[in-house]
């Protein structure tokens, strides 16, 4: 694909999302990096410096997944945002942001039966998902082993929990910190997902059986969400097609297809998100590939904005080819990028330009130091990282 072809395509035309107008199409896809404070939650230097450098090409970045509640699950160096002290921290990274002519979403995160029994158990806190039905028999034995045995949330903790965590997370993600969205993380087999899929799911109460049961708690959370913010700063992720942390939805087609109905519905009487978030590609750790999924019936459903990604393998041949024409077939898809918007600070200067792209070291993505992080050159630049350097972030306070 020429550079010209690329250029021209509609990856390189402004488009308004929500209230902000992006400078072309090309977003930041949310990636967990666990480079934050390990005690506190509050964010660190290394990340105000990751989002900076990746904010100067004015287009989307959706930061990583950040702990909404510590009741749903919590993780070391992994972001928080239900304290006022990790709001200011990530208010530093916002900023930054904002000054490089970037929008930045956060995405608000709960794991349900992906937590860590031990650590919550170290917290004091329950085991908690949708229903007692562990994700494998590891997490069963160390549940077993840590005497915090999971169960099912109570109707009063869901109520909490659509009522209060997740509103006082959203206020704080856009009232304190300033971020221009904040994205639901409803996908990949994470807590909105546990009450979706009906292997996960075996509730007998308003929360259980039907599709309308399935779908109340995330339909309610973002219910909750139009009482204290601008639906535009609204955004949610969903994995239709994933068969990735959780067991396959055998009703996901029916389940999303009622789902896009019911955002579509909110949007006709005002109440329309900023954009929803699709994964449309099956991932495969093992051969580091993606498949695609059908979500048309999904985007036939719904008429608003939509951020696409995960099925970009970005091949040598014709690597752009797939997400140009993704962009150009209509005028309200943003196409993302996770692994190589990690490796290429300036990803979108690379595609625009047709240039090589920087190769990405899985093994650094979850360690806790800059290297891997930080340490990925811009074009023409020279950076020799030492890659024995231990440098971990320091909290922003």
């Amino acid at each position: 694909m020429t550079k010209s072809t690329i250029e021209e395509s509609n990856l390189f035309k402004p488009i308004n999302v929500g209230n902000v107008t992006l400078k072309h199409r090309i977003a930041h896809l949310p990636t967990t990096r666990v480079r934050s404070d390990s005690e506190t939650h509050i964010p660190t230097d290394l990340q105000l410096q990751y989002y900076k450098d990746r904010a100067k090409s004015g287009g989307l970045i959706v930061a990583e997944g950040t702990i909404v509640t510590p009741k749903l699950g919590i993780f070391p160096n992994v972001p928080g945002i239900w304290t006022r002290e990790q709001a200011l921290g990530w208010k530093q990274i916002v900023d930054a942001v904002h000054e490089q002519g970037g929008s930045i979403a956060l995405q608000l995160w709960g794991a349900g039966s992906k937590a860590s029994p031990a650590l919550l158990k170290k917290n004091g806190l329950d085991y908690v998902a949708a229903s007692a039905i562990y994700p494998d028999k590891d997490t069963e034995k160390a549940a077993i082993e840590a005497e915090n045995p999971l169960r099912p949330l109570t109707i009063n903790e869901i109520e909490n929990l659509t009522k209060v965590e997740y509103p006082n997370a959203i206020k704080l993600a856009l009232d304190v910190a300033g971020f221009d969205f904040v994205e639901l993380h409803f996908a990949n087999g994470f807590i909105a997902s546990q009450f979706l899929n009906p292997n996960t799911n075996e509730r007998d109460d308003q929360y259980g059986g039907t599709v309308e049961n399935r779908s109340r708690f995330l339909l309610e959370i973002i219910d909750n969400a139009f009482k204290v913010a601008d639906p535009k700063k609204i955004a949610v992720r969903f994995s239709p097609g994933n068969n990735f942390r959780e067991p396959i939805n055998p009703a996901a087609k029916e389940d999303f297809t009622y789902i896009a109905e019911q955002l579509q519905a909110r949007a006709d009487t005002g109440n329309e998100l900023g954009f929803i978030d699709l994964v449309d590609g099956s991932f495969d750790l093992s051969d580091n590939k993606s498949d695609l999924v059908d979500i048309s019936y999904f985007l036939s459903k719904w008429k608003g904005t939509v951020l696409r990604g995960g099925s970009y393998n970005l091949e040598k041949e014709q690597q752009w080819k797939r997400p140009v024409d993704v962009a150009n077939a209509d005028d309200r898809t943003l196409v993302g990028f996770g692994r190589q918007y990690i490796a290429n600070p300036d990803l979108p200067d690379r595609i625009k330009n047709n240039w090589l792209l920087n190769a990405y070291d899985r093994k650094t993505f979850y360690t806790l130091y800059n290297y891997g992080y930080n340490t990925y050159p811009f074009h023409g630049q020279v950076f020799d990282a030492d890659p024995e350097a231990k440098v971990e972030g320091i909290p922003l306070s």
